[in-house]
Order: structure tokens, then C-alpha cells, then sequence
């Protein structure tokens, strides 16, 4: 029963991660861009 309860529970929180980053993603964030060139080098050429 506990490893049910436990299993749920990271679902939940996998879910809610994932879901996050799509959101995220959808508004122009990135967690490989952060559009500050200044700071990463511009290796990733953010324009």
C-alpha cells in the first residue's frame, strides 16, 4: 500500500515538473537559453 501512495505521489510531482516546462517553453523561457548572451558566451547565438 505504501509504495502505491509513494508511486501516486511521483507521478504527481513528475506531472507537475513536466507540465512547468511546457508552460515555460510555450512563453519563450528555455532552461538552455536565457536569452543573455552576455553572461553564456552566445554559443547558443540567441538572436
Amino acid at each position: 500500500m505504501g509504495t502505491f501512495i509513494v508511486l501516486i505521489l511521483l507521478a504527481t510531482a513528475i506531472t507537475l515538473v513536466i507540465r512547468s516546462m511546457l508552460c515555460d517553453r510555450r512563453s519563450g523561457k528555455s532552461l538552455q537559453c536565457g536569452g543573455d548572451c552576455k553572461h553564456c558566451g552566445g554559443h547558443c547565438a540567441h538572436k
